[in-house]
C-alpha cells in the first residue's frame, strides 16, 4: 500500500494550541495531551475567576466603606448608608464610593451628613 501524506490543519491546530500554553512548566508545555488538558483547564479557570473576581472587588469595597464610615461615627454603620443613599436617590456605586473613603474622607462625611438630614 502507497503511504500517504497526511496535510498540514492537525499540525497547525497543535501549533496554535502550543502557543497559548508556551509559557507553562515542563511536559504541559511539550507534550500534545498534556498541552489540550492544560489549556481546557486555564480556560475553565479562567472563566470561573472572572466571576470571583467581581465578588473580591465588591467584598473589598464594602469593608473600606465600612472601616472609614465608623470610623466617623460609632452609630452609624455601612448598611444604614446605603439604605439612606437609595432614600435620597443618590446613584453611586460602591466602588466610587470607595474610591471617595480613600482619597477624600471629608467628602464622605460630608455625604453621609447630608443624608442623615
Amino acid at each position: 500500500m502507497t503511504r500517504i501524506r497526511r496535510g498540514y490543519i492537525a499540525r497547525r491546530r497543535r501549533t496554535k494550541t502550543r502557543l497559548f500554553v508556551s509559557n507553562f512548566r515542563g511536559a504541559h508545555s511539550k507534550l500534545t495531551r498534556t498541552i489540550t488538558q492544560q489549556k481546557t483547564r486555564a480556560l475553565v479557570s479562567a472563566d470561573r475567576d472572572r466571576g470571583r473576581q467581581k465578588r473580591d472587588f465588591r467584598r473589598l469595597w464594602i469593608t473600606r466603606i465600612n472601616a472609614v464610615i465608623r470610623e466617623n461615627t460609632v452609630s452609624y454603620s455601612y448598611s444604614r448608608l446605603i439604605h439612606d443613599l437609595h432614600k435620597g436617590q443618590l446613584l453611586l456605586n460602591r466602588k466610587i464610593l470607595a474610591q471617595i473613603a480613600i482619597s477624600n474622607r471629608s467628602c464622605l462625611y460630608m455625604i453621609s451628613n447630608e443624608i442623615i438630614k
